[in-house]
């Protein structure tokens, strides 16, 4: 794995209404990636789901 990794968010639509969204690309290094890729496998949750309810859930 190289130094850092990049998780890519792709446009992603809801079903019910459509939402105007941003791609953001994150650059972590490879211990934090694989911290989250670790989680993401305990708990069954995306990358994606996981970082969006952290943001959520910022002041």
């Amino acid at each position: 794995m190289n130094k850092t990794a990049a998780l890519k968010f792709s446009r992603l639509t809801t079903s019910s209404k459509k939402r105007a969204l941003k791609r953001i690309t994150i650059n972590l290094p490879s211990d934090e990636a694989q911290n989250l890729e670790k989680y993401c496998e305990q708990t069954g949750r995306s990358a994606i789901n996981v970082i969006r309810k952290l943001i959520q859930a910022l002041p």
